[in-house]
């Protein structure tokens, strides 16, 4: 079973967004997908509340802050939405549910500045520093031929942990939360362009390269 965890220190630097569509692109592989959520603002399990149950694929909800996790015997992935401000031995518990982490930051100073000092304290966990987890950075949320696109997309590719993907800010994924889909769910003549976004993320998570 494949277990990736989307996290970050902040919130709002569209952890749930990255989260239920993978979640969403798996089960339409065929996948049998377990989303389980962490963040006490729900925003996962209620994108779940609103998916249609007739025609789409079925995934799995478990809510992460008061249930056991348990996805079940033949789950192929474990998606999971990390809560924002989680630290020291905190975040050494959790991290220990997943190998792979991807870690969306957002086009802002402050945002860079957040996320430098936590991919250094995600290192520091007992978990990544004995090398039985995999990080990944994505920038998200970015509008293309902006400045402070250019110097996220600079001051990732700086960092030590690869810089898969870029993920553009786009109204079909406020579309896609009312409605419970993901975007690979939508129709492909308006979401080629970020489909093809995703591709990189997509093709580093199927690679060895991804996994301890």
């Amino acid at each position: 079973m494949r277990t990736i965890m989307v996290i970050n220190a902040k919130g709002g630097s569209g952890k749930s967004t990255i989260a239920t569509n993978l979640a969403s692109y798996y089960a339409c592989k065929g996948n049998k997908v377990t989303l389980v959520d962490y963040d006490p603002q729900g925003s996962s399990l209620a994108w779940l509340k609103v998916r249609p149950s007739i025609n789409r694929p079925r995934i799995q909800c478990i809510d992460g802050t008061s249930a056991t996790v348990n996805p079940g015997r033949g789950t192929g992935y474990m998606i999971m939405d990390a809560p924002a401000s989680v630290h020291g031995k905190d975040l050494n518990n959790l991290v220990r549910h997943a190998r792979t982490f991807i870690i969306p930051v957002l086009p802002s100073p402050m945002d860079m500045r957040a996320a430098a000092d936590y991919i250094r304290e995600i290192r520091a966990t007992r978990l990544i520093s004995a090398k039985k987890g995999k990080i990944c950075l994505v920038a998200n949320r970015g509008r293309d031929r902006t400045r402070i696109f250019w110097e996220l997309d600079e001051f990732l590719d700086r960092l030590r942990e690869p810089y898969i993907a870029a993920l553009s800010d786009n109204i079909n994924y406020v579309r896609a939360v009312d409605k419970g889909l993901g975007i690979f769910e939508m129709a492909p003549a308006a979401t080629a362009l970020l489909r093809a976004e995703w591709q990189p993320l997509i093709k580093w998570l199927a690679s060895k390269a991804s996994q301890p």
